[in-house]
C-alpha cells in the first residue's frame, strides 16, 4: 500500500479539503444550538475560561463562544480556514479570540486550559494520542473536554429515497448517511467508548438537540459540497451526481426540510 493510499493519508487528505471552499463553507453549514453553549459552560464552571478550541474551522463555534465573553485560543490546521476565522473575529476586542495555524498532535502551548472543546472535528485528530494528549499537556485537572457534531437528514422519505438512488448509483463505497441515509446515531458509540477505555475522564455525560432547518436547492447543493466526502470524490464523478440530485430537490417544491441532531459528549479530567 502506498503512501497516498493509506487509511491516514486518506483521513488527512479529507480533513484538508474545506479550506478549498472556506467561505462556503462558513455559509453553508447551519449553526450549532445555543443552548449547547450555555450548557457546555454551565459544566465547565469557573475554570472552563480561557478555552481551547482544536480544529476551529471558520468559527462557527468560537464565535458563539467569545459572545458569551470566553477568551480562546483556537488551532487550525488549514491557514485557509484560519484565514477566514481571524477575519471574522478582527472586530473584537484585542485577546478574545487568539487563532493559531497548527496541528494538534505537535502544538505545544505555553499554558494548560479549563475548556479543551471540538466541534465536527475530533474525529480527525489521530487516535493513538488524542484522548491522552488533552489529558497530559491541555488540560488543567479537573478540566473539561466537550466534543461535539451535527447530523442532517433529509426529512421527506421520497425525496430521500430518490437521493439514495442517485448517491447509490455514484459513490463506490458507502456514501455519507447523514444526509440521505438511516440515522445512524453519528459517533455516539465510538466517542464514550474511547472515553471509557483511556480511563483518564470521569463524569461522562451525553446529551442531544434537535432541530428542523429549511433549505432551498441552491443551499443544500452547498451544504453537500462542503461535505469531505463529497470534496475528495473526482470533479467528474461529483458533477454527475449534483446533476441528478439538484433536480430532485428542485422537482420537490425548491426545498429540502433537514432534521439536524447534534450530540454532545462532556467529560472531566481527574484531580
Amino acid at each position: 500500500m502506498t503512501e497516498e493510499s493509506t487509511p491516514q493519508s486518506e483521513q488527512r487528505r479529507r480533513s484538508r479539503s474545506f479550506g478549498e471552499v472556506a467561505e462556503m463553507y462558513d455559509a453553508a453549514r447551519l449553526p450549532y444550538p445555543d443552548q449547547l453553549f450555555d450548557d457546555v459552560l454551565a459544566f465547565a464552571g469557573p475554570q472552563g475560561a480561557p478555552a481551547l478550541e482544536i480544529g476551529a474551522g471558520t468559527g462557527k463555534a468560537a464565535l458563539a463562544f467569545a459572545a458569551r465573553g470566553v477568551p480562546l485560543t483556537c488551532i487550525e490546521p488549514d491557514p485557509r480556514m484560519a484565514e477566514l476565522l481571524s477575519r471574522k473575529c478582527a472586530d473584537l476586542p484585542e485577546a478574545t479570540v487568539t487563532v493559531t495555524v497548527g496541528e494538534f498532535e505537535t502544538w505545544h502551548p505555553d499554558r494548560r486550559y479549563g475548556l479543551l472543546y471540538a466541534a465536527q472535528a475530533w474525529h480527525w485528530i489521530d487516535p493513538e494520542v488524542r484522548w491522552a494528549r488533552a489529558r497530559e499537556a491541555l488540560l488543567c485537572p479537573g478540566g473539561a473536554i466537550a466534543l461535539f457534531w451535527s447530523d442532517w437528514h433529509v426529512v421527506d422519505a421520497a425525496l430521500r429515497g430518490g437521493l439514495v438512488a442517485a448517491h447509490d448509483r455514484h459513490f463506490a463505497e458507502t456514501f455519507p448517511d447523514e444526509f440521505v441515509g438511516s440515522r445512524t446515531g453519528g459517533p455516539a458509540s465510538w466517542v464514550r467508548q474511547e472515553l471509557a477505555a483511556d480511563g483518564g475522564f470521569e463524569d461522562l455525560e451525553q446529551r442531544t438537540y434537535t432541530s428542523v432547518h429549511e433549505r432551498s436547492t441552491a443551499g443544500f447543493m452547498d451544504l453537500l459540497s462542503s461535505h469531505s466526502a463529497y470534496r475528495i470524490m473526482p470533479g467528474g464523478k461529483r458533477e454527475a451526481l449534483f446533476a441528478e440530485v439538484e433536480p430532485l430537490v428542485a422537482a420537490h417544491g425548491d426545498t429540502v426540510r433537514l432534521e439536524t441532531t447534534t450530540r454532545l459528549f462532556l467529560a472531566r479530567t481527574g484531580p
